[in-house]
């Protein structure tokens, strides 16, 4: 990633203007002097290694030498050797701890990153009393100390974690991360950091020398498959990472500063067309803008999309904040805005993942109290809308390192994230591991099928609508795909469901399912096919989304969704002529249920003439018990009697 890189060169950066002041040097010997001065040439042509060897050589000389004490601690603290800085430090305070006004600011901060918190707070209290510190040291030493306080008690209450590596068939001795995946569970996409020319010298890789691709590994029988590189269509020579995938696996958002954008980094899109991408288009105003745009989310209906936006300077960038926008009436996405300060703060937004439920929030910030670096939060939907307060995923899951790329499997049980973590395969590799009870997302299940034409049984590409009946909102609406007429989308437990499937040239098909009071899961999905019936003369659906009281024909109010889109088709199909029928069980006497069928079917008939379908285009007719589809002995059978039917009597 290049996080690491920018803030290494920033690192560097502030050390040469610490170490390259116009004073001079703590030391008499003049081989030591000599010896620090071709060091720091060193240190500016980032070969640490070199600097290393020649700073050691003038401590030799003199072990007082507090300007070489302090640079070989900056280097080690760049080196990642957190420990040896941690005693150069150490040694700097003792010398003389007034001779770098920032050396117990820097010293509390490795102290974080190894975990000594206790002593860490001490040393940044004692930084803050010096007073010698800059407004933005201060600031960052008291979120520093707040950290502190946090990780000390969260030592102490450790959560579950025992983190898998998931093995050679993705990682390799490159960085893998930012993994996004479909709701099937079934696909998993991520990056890999391509090492290009050039050697990785001890002063870290340049951005030159690495190139980011995409890559894809399928789960078949619970296992990851060889990762393969995703395309040349996907993949270019510049860089494309920070992805997310639809919930069908059709549609993919990614990050890439190929040229032509509108800033350094813009959000990217394509279509999976066969066994291939659609050549990737920018995502264009107002998501993209001439800052930064990067890590996109998208919820499972596909409807909202959450994504970073920073301003680049220089190497780093600066005010990383979530932002989201959803899909407007038009199918454009809306003016993104900032999401509250709840969630967002004046420190570093990073990874946002919008779980399944789309109830659940899950992100990584350095603004929030936590074990040092960016930790990974939660934060749950209110009643209002409104996200809670975050909250900490808790120790050992975050660490004083930096955690980020943390996404939450379909199943809500599972997370992946990337690490660094010693046992692995190279530098980053992707884990998974169980989610705790009260960290997990709200339950789903997901629903699959295939969509063709009844008669033939072509595959077809067909529009859906999957529709929450209690509210009427739309849940999911995508279509099937060309090749084969799949279709894949994501169910969030204790509703009920209308589904309408509908293409030009055919009947409309609807079906309605409940998920409340049963054990849907994961795990056991619904799998449902949708055969479409041809527009011709004879043909009928049942029309299953309309619904009535028992003995009564007052139409429900969730049967709006299904006679409104009745409305739509004979709008769109002017000519056509129908028959609306009902049809009952053969519970109570053959004339009750005729009268009651008649005037159910009536109360559809006069439904859509109240929404301007013209009389003369429409009959209805009762059929009572006459007509059943299925037994009668079963509560089941009965259920499929008592119908309401549409038949095409003319074209």
């Amino acid at each position: 990633m290049k996080k690491a890189f920018f803030l290494s060169l920033a690192l560097l950066f502030a050390a040469s203007q610490l170490f390259c002041q116009d004073r001079p040097l703590s030391t008499k010997s003049k081989k030591a002097a000599k010896l620090f001065e071709d060091a720091s040439r060193y240190y500016d042509a980032h070969q640490n290694a070199n600097a290393v060897e020649l700073l050691k050589k003038a401590i030799k000389e003199d072990s007082n030498f507090v300007d070489a004490q302090g640079l070989l601690g900056y280097l080690y603290e760049d080196m990642h050797q957190d420990q040896d800085a941690i005693n150069q430090y150490i040694k700097v305070i003792r010398i003389n701890p007034n001779f770098f006004p920032n050396i117990f600011f820097d010293l509390g901060k490795m102290q974080i990153r190894t975990q000594n918190y206790s002593e860490a707070q001490l040393n940044l209290n004692h930084f803050l009393e010096s007073g010698k510190g800059s407004e933005q040291l201060e600031g960052l030493a008291k979120q520093m100390i707040e950290d502190c306080k946090f990780a000390i008690n969260a030592m102490k209450h450790p959560v579950p974690f025992n983190p898998i590596n998931l093995g050679e068939s993705v990682n390799t001795k490159l960085s893998e991360y930012f993994p996004t995946i479909t709701v099937d569970g079934g696909l998993m996409l991520f990056t890999r950091r391509l090492q290009l020319s050039g050697d990785q010298g001890a002063g870290g890789m340049h951005e030159e020398e690495y190139q980011e691709d995409f890559y894809m590994s399928q789960k078949i029988n619970g296992h990851w498959t060889t990762a393969i590189n995703a395309g040349n269509r996907l993949n270019t020579e510049f860089n494309e990472g920070a992805s997310t995938i639809s919930a069908d696996g059709n549609l993919l958002i990614f990050t890439s500063d190929r040229p032509g954008g509108y800033g350094s980094c813009d959000l990217y899109y394509a279509y999976h067309v066969g066994d291939g991408w659609s050549t990737p288009r920018n995502l264009g105003k107002p998501i993209n803008s001439k800052d930064w745009e990067s890590q996109p989310c998208l919820s499972s209906d596909g409807e909202t999309l959450y994504f970073i936006r920073g301003r680049q300077e220089g190497y780093t960038v600066k005010n990383q904040d979530i932002y989201v926008s959803s899909l407007n009436d038009s199918g454009y996405w809306a003016r993104p805005v900032k999401l509250s300060d709840t969630i967002n703060t004046p420190g570093r937004e990073e990874c946002p993942f919008i779980s399944p439920d789309n109830q659940t929030l899950y992100f990584c910030s350095d603004g929030h109290p936590g074990m040092g670096g960016t930790d990974v939060f939660m934060s749950r939907r209110l009643p209002n809308g409104r996200w809670g307060f975050p909250m900490n995923l808790g120790y050992p899951i975050n660490s004083p390192q930096d955690e980020t790329g943390l996404i939450v499997d379909p199943n809500g049980k599972l997370a992946y994230f990337a690490s660094d973590r010693a046992g692995g395969f190279g530098e980053l590799d992707l884990y998974s591991f169980e989610l705790y009870d009260s960290i997990r997302p709200q339950q789903v299940t997901y629903m699959k099928g295939k969509v063709y034409d009844a008669t033939t049984r072509i595959p077809l590409i067909a529009y859906f609508t999957l529709i929450d009946l209690t509210t009427g909102r739309i849940v999911s609406q995508s279509t099937s795909q060309p090749l084969d007429g799949t279709f894949l989308v994501c169910l969030p437990v204790n509703k009920n469901y209308a589904l309408n499937v509908s293409k030009k040239g055919y009947l409309f098909y609807s079906e309605n399912f409940s998920l409340k009071d049963i054990q849907a899961s994961y795990e056991h999905p619904y799998l449902m096919d949708v055969p479409l019936q041809p527009i011709d003369t004879g043909a009928s659906i049942v029309l299953n989304n309309v619904f009535f009281p028992t003995n009564q024909y007052d139409l429900k109010p969730e049967s709006q969704v299904e006679l409104n889109k009745l409305v739509g088709f004979m709008k769109n199909n002017p000519t056509i002529k129908i028959q609306i029928s009902g049809h009952t069980d053969n519970q109570g006497t053959p004339e009750k249920n005729i009268t009651l069928s008649e005037n159910r079917a009536k109360s559809v008939y006069q439904y859509l003439i109240d929404h301007t379908i013209a009389a003369e285009r429409l009959t209805y007719k009762g059929y009572g018990q006459t007509r059943p589809v299925a037994t009668n002995d079963t509560p089941e059978g009965r259920q499929l009697n008592r119908r309401t039917e549409m038949k095409i009597t003319s074209k």
